[in-house]
């Protein structure tokens, strides 16, 4: 901690260091610091393993695989940014973090967050041209187009979390330093400022509003339009396949949006905050863990380029 004065001349306490209050674990906490440092390793393993897959075998050079590789690589970030911290202070006790350091957090969560959200609706949009639209599917989405979207998306998460945080940057924070967090998140963290956050809150719900919305109605529109065209199909079985994988999606994109909404849009009331802290660790812990699952482990060519390495691995020895 370290002294200012305000313009009236009373010193004001600056916080160096901020404290993030996880969950009272108590008794529990050997055993869920077991079970997240599990969850971390098999979530890296799965989407690492995605990413080299999508590298090495050619017959993963297509642009549905393209955009799973780029979203495995995203998980992998994201995880990094959240659940080191996590097992820091389950294995250690130690729930300090800098004020640089949780400004950095804060970045690389909304960044990666954003675009995600981009990039869920660019691979939906994906199928619904590899579904809805066959015949014209090579033509639309050649590699400069796969280039681009992803590019954009990247680039669009990293335009959007900088505007916030640069409005963030400007609050002084002068009172506690105890976030109500497992992480730094944006709104437990402003709560702490000693300035006035209606500027920041309205900057930051808009953005959110542009990055978050837009995204989700081109996702949504595209499994609308997909089921649409599922129903035509005529072989039942056909129907119940179709139906299988895209319920499989609309599940990890129904839980993503919904914690988001839940986390982000319901009123900030002191009643919530627990149980947005629960709904948190669906974004934070289960999307990563669940998106390599559903999007690539169950399809039959990431199965058959698993099989080829494992068949090849051995005898290089």
């Amino acid at each position: 901690m370290s002294a200012k004065s305000n313009p009236d001349g009373e010193n004001q306490t600056i916080p160096m260091m901020f404290i993030l209050l996880d969950f009272n674990t108590g008794e529990f906490q050997p055993l869920l610091s077991t079970f997240f440092l599990l969850i971390y390793l098999i979530t890296m393993t799965g989407n690492i393993l995605i990413v080299l897959l999508v590298i090495v075998d050619r017959q993963l050079h297509t642009p549905m695989y393209f955009f799973l590789g780029n979203l495995s690589c995203l998980e992998i970030c994201y995880s990094c940014a959240i659940m080191p911290r996590i097992l820091v202070r389950f294995l250690s006790g130690d729930s300090t973090i800098s004020i640089r350091g949780c400004f950095a957090q804060l970045y690389f969560f909304g960044y990666l967050a954003t675009t995600e959200c981009y990039f869920l609706a660019v691979m939906s949009y994906d199928r619904y041209l590899a579904i809805c639209k066959p015949l014209h599917y090579t033509m639309l989405m050649d590699s400069k187009t796969c280039i681009l979207l992803i590019t954009g998306s990247w680039i669009s998460g990293s335009l959007f979390i900088s505007f916030i945080i640069y409005f963030v940057s400007k609050l002084s924070f002068c009172g506690p330093n105890k976030i109500n967090h497992f992480f730094c998140d944006l709104i437990p963290l402003i709560r702490l400022s000693c300035d006035d956050t209606t500027l920041v809150e309205i900057t930051a719900f808009i953005i959110s509003f542009i990055g978050t919305l837009a995204p989700f109605i081109i996702t949504l529109t595209s499994y609308i339009c997909i089921i649409k065209n599922i129903l035509r199909i005529p072989s039942i079985k056909g129907k119940q396949k179709a139906f299988s994988t895209c319920s499989s999606h609309l599940t990890v994109v129904g839980c993503f949006y919904g914690s988001l909404i839940i986390v982000y849009v319901l009123p900030n009331l002191n009643s919530l905050s627990n149980p947005k802290k629960l709904f948190s660790l669906f974004y934070t812990l289960l999307t990563p863990l669940v998106n390599p699952i559903v999007y690539s482990l169950r399809n039959k060519e990431v199965k058959g380029a698993v099989k080829k390495i494992f068949t090849i691995f051995p005898k290089s020895y």
